[in-house]
């Protein structure tokens, strides 16, 4: 892979709550991760109305916030589009001391987003394969994702865990039949 990363989710969090834009660092991540899913043009500012109107009733976002949109865009790029087949989701961590709950909404809040990037691309979901319809099938019911405080908790993580692989790979399938590829550079032959 690249040197390229994904921001850091308390700072991109701390930017987009400063900035007034009512998305969560998760929310965005699966949105771009969705758009590009889609089909997002990969050669053009396109995808930066379809934020604007999404998050901020249209409005821009001030440089900060969207140069971090930017990095994310970048990262979920090479990501989908390289050979590693790798799908990271941008989730709160350790650091940002979140619980076992605090991260199920975050997962369920990225899915969510990711089906809407998804329809924002202009995906015509219709036509899809069987496979894609499924993945977005299961992807539906764990945007409806939740823990209950009565469940042990350990078993809870380990399922949590075993949801996020799962969405990785429904990310993927639909990526495949619907994403735009990058272009192959094509030597020219000067005659």
């Amino acid at each position: 892979m690249s040197e390229t990363s994904l921001p850091d989710y308390l700072v991109l969090a701390t930017e987009l709550r400063d900035a007034g834009i009512a998305v969560n660092p998760a929310e965005l991540h699966g949105l771009l991760a969705g758009m590009l899913s889609g089909g997002l043009n990969l050669n053009d500012q396109s995808w930066q109305p379809l934020l604007f109107d999404y998050t901020n009733d249209g409005m821009g976002w001030p440089s900060k916030s969207l140069k971090l949109a930017e990095a994310t865009l970048k990262f979920t790029t090479l990501e989908l589009t390289g050979s590693e087949m790798e799908v990271t989701l941008l989730l709160p961590d350790e650091a940002a001391d979140a619980s076992l709950f605090d991260l199920a909404d975050n997962v369920a809040d990225w899915v969510n987003h990711f089906i809407s990037g998804v329809g924002l691309a202009g995906a015509d979901l219709t036509k899809a394969s069987d496979e894609s319809k499924e993945a977005i099938a299961d992807l539906e019911e764990i945007s409806k994702l939740g823990i209950d405080e009565d469940d042990d908790m350990e078993e809870q993580a380990q399922l949590l865990e075993q949801v996020i692989e799962h969405i990785k790979a429904c990310v993927l399938i639909i990526h495949a039949e619907f994403g735009q590829k990058p272009e192959e550079t094509k030597p020219k032959t000067i005659h």
